[in-house]
């Protein structure tokens, strides 16, 4: 596997974008043959307005169904185009091309060896539920999960610290070949909000395939009693992957951190390096 070029070409320019977006319609953020996708959408957008076409790439790729309050993702344009262009202005006319269900937010240059996935520090994710078989407010369905069993946080909370810090993660991620499943977990709690919300705070340095629902998952197990708060931590230990995955509807991300700008190219380099040797 052959390291990602980080530097952009002389010649271009590389534009960061910070966006929102409701996945609920959504087959995830990549691009997929015949499917809805957040990638598409933008791209096609881009590329319409730029009249230049712009593959993007992205911090983290959310799943079918799982929204976002703060993803990144960067592109590179020919620096002759990037001339004729006010940021300001493309952020304005992206927004009122882009689909209701996506916005920018803000649109900026950046160095060139800032990387939107690999020069990122940790990522920041919310999830949120309702148990208990309470009724769910409207203007909450579209990002909550709703769940008939009622819910114990503090033995929930107990599971989750057992988990923190770096460990291999397999048993709670879907495999991709060629990559690691070695993640730092840096916050997993849960809370309750005063209208009986249970909030999830989950926060690493980076996250596998399918990694954050399946640490829910676990935690439902652990909160309505069938499984004890041991067992999330002997899960882990046993590397044997667990079925139990929250649905996407409850999950956001809602930041993604980054390192002062002089040092976006060797945060990329160690990323880049674990990555490849796999560890």
């Amino acid at each position: 596997m052959s390291e990602p070029v980080l530097e952009t070409v002389d010649g271009f320019s590389r534009i960061r974008v910070d966006c929102q977006y409701d996945g609920s319609s959504f087959s995830g953020w990549s691009i997929q043959p015949d499917r809805r996708s957040v990638q598409g959408v933008i791209e096609d957008v881009l590329s319409r307005v730029l009249n230049y076409e712009v593959p993007t790439t992205v911090a983290g790729r959310t799943d079918a169904g799982v929204h976002a309050l703060g993803q990144v993702f960067h592109f590179d344009l020919p620096q002759q185009l990037r001339k004729n262009w006010n940021l300001e202005s493309l952020l304005y006319i992206a927004n009122r091309l882009l689909t209701s269900e996506i916005r920018f937010t803000a649109i900026c240059d950046v160095p060139g060896d800032f990387h939107a996935r690999y020069s990122a520090l940790r990522r920041h994710y919310r999830y949120q539920l309702l148990d208990n078989a309470r009724t769910l407010n409207p203007l909450e369905r579209v990002a909550t999960t709703s769940y008939h069993r009622p819910l114990d946080e503090t033995l929930m909370n107990h599971a989750s610290a057992a988990l923190l810090g770096e460990h291999d993660f397999a048993a709670y991620c879907r495999p991709r070949e060629g990559t690691t499943t070695i993640r730092c977990l840096e916050d997993f709690s849960w809370s309750r909000t005063s209208d009986g919300l249970l909030i999830a705070k989950i926060s690493a340095d980076a996250f596998c395939h399918n990694m954050v629902r399946s640490l829910v998952g676990a935690m439902m197990m652990v909160g309505d009693g069938r499984w004890p708060a041991t067992e999330p931590r002997a899960i882990l230990e046993s590397k044997v992957r667990h079925s139990h995955i929250a649905p996407a509807q409850g999950l956001t991300l809602m930041a993604v951190e980054y390192p002062e700008a002089s040092e976006y190219g060797e945060r990329a380099r160690r990323v880049t390096s674990r990555v490849i040797r796999g560890s």
